[in-house]
């Protein structure tokens, strides 16, 4: 929903009631995850998505009926063959949908809430689903505040607590309580729904691939800075409207600031008096991911200057380089995709493989959390179990239909000079 709040806000800012509706649970190859929303204002006008297409029309509707009653309502929709008439997911998921009404001055909240997500700060909302409390009640959580309530002092107290534990990695869940708040009974289904501050991309070396990744990583949603000790080079001009450009010795600029589970740590510099010392203070520190620009022997050369430093096998473990998929990128645009494309395989479980070459669902659910990373990976097109110690472990087996083989291995039949390594 995070993408939909601007028009939400300006809709709430004009006291213009509008329906919400918000994917609450997934099953099977659903399209969106919990949390997806789509949203029916003033004229008519939509923003969001819950299916990418399949229900939208009959979601239109039933946020216009909810708009007019008042009434908030969980609807289901399941599998529907795509020659039938009737409205469902082709894809044989199932998806369920909470639709209320949003109307400005009765959810004093809302625009708290979309105010906070704007400035970065974290919040989640607390949505009542089903029980003897009211269906659509909302309650918001902030790290020293609340406001709404959701039917009873105990339950509000209760769900206050969950949701405070939920706001660091953002997460979005479902929890049951009694109808006062009473652990281990299932009176009352509540959604909660974290919007924790944009995770973080540091690039390093602010060179005319970092450019490149950082209009890809702000695309993301990452907040972006970059960093590099040149001034001639690190000029603001050079980079996307709201990226952070910082004059600083590289593992200087990280030593002093906050990483999280959710970084994502992208070193350019291509330069051993820089990478070295940055890339010993990365691989010690909290991060999603960690990738180094760089040719073959440029690698072989840098983990060698590691090692020598003092940097232990499970922290090199953690270095992606040479960094990117292999999609033979070129430019600097090409490059910052492969980029892109490794960071998202790795925060949700993906393989990298092409999908015409794979069986399954698309969309498994239970992958790795964001920005906790995955215990499996595709390196020149073959799976790599990581390290003994690597967070995750080791799983029993790769992907079926991949080829294993060891960390460390040598890769066969998989070109060479392609991927991200820079000229």
């Amino acid at each position: 929903m995070r993408e939909i709040l601007p028009a939400l806000n300006r809709w709430y800012r004009a006291g213009s009631p509008f329906g919400l509706a918000t994917v609450v649970s997934v099953s099977r190859s659903a399209p969106r995850d919990p949390g997806a929303a789509m949203a029916v204002g003033p004229g008519d006008e939509v923003v969001g998505s819950v299916s990418g297409g399949c229900v939208e029309g009959a979601v239109f509707e039933l946020a216009r009926e909810v708009v007019a009653s008042g009434e908030a309502r969980v609807e289901t929709f399941g599998y529907s063959d795509e020659d039938a008439f009737a409205v469902g997911l082709t894809c044989g998921g199932e998806i369920s949908l909470l639709v209320r009404r949003v109307t400005p001055g009765e959810d004093p909240s809302f625009g708290a809430v979309a105010e906070s997500v704007a400035a970065g700060r974290a919040v989640t909302v607390a949505t009542v689903l089903a029980g003897p409390a009211p269906l659509g009640a909302v309650r918001a959580v902030w790290p020293d505040e609340a406001a709404g309530s959701l039917g009873s002092p105990g339950l509000d107290a209760a769900v206050t607590a969950d949701a405070r534990g939920e706001l660091a990695q953002g997460a979005t869940v479902r929890r049951h309580y009694g109808r006062h708040g009473e652990r281990r009974e299932d009176e009352v289904t509540v959604f909660l729904q974290s919007f924790a501050p944009p995770p973080r991309m540091l690039v390093f070396g602010a060179i005319d691939y970092a450019a490149a990744v950082a209009r890809v990583g702000d695309f993301l949603g990452y907040r972006v800075t970059v960093c590099d000790a040149r001034p001639v080079f690190a000029t603001p001009k050079r980079f996307p409207a709201g990226v952070e450009v910082v004059v600083d010795w590289p593992h200087r600029y990280l030593r002093g600031t906050t990483t999280d589970a959710r970084t994502v740590i992208c070193v350019l510099t291509h330069d051993p008096k820089f990478d070295v010392p940055l890339l010993e203070e990365a691989l010690r520190r909290p991060a999603a991911y960690i990738g180094a620009m760089g040719s073959r022997r440029t690698h072989d050369d840098r983990t060698k200057r590691l090692v020598e430093a003092g940097v232990r096998p499970d922290e090199l473990s953690r270095l992606r380089s040479p960094v990117g998929l292999d999609l033979g990128a070129r430019t600097p645009e090409e490059v910052a995709v492969s980029v892109a494309a490794e960071i998202v395989a790795l925060r949700w479980g993906g393989t990298g493989a092409p999908l015409t070459l794979t069986d399954g669902e698309i969309h498994p659910r239970g992958l790795g959390p964001p920005g906790a990373g995955t215990p499996e990976a595709v390196r020149g097109g073959v799976w790599v179990a990581p390290p003994e110690g690597v967070p995750g472990g080791v799983p029993a087996a790769p992907p079926e239909g991949a080829p294993a083989r060891s960390p460390g291995a040598a890769a066969t039949g998989t070109p060479t000079g392609r991927g991200a390594a820079a000229p």
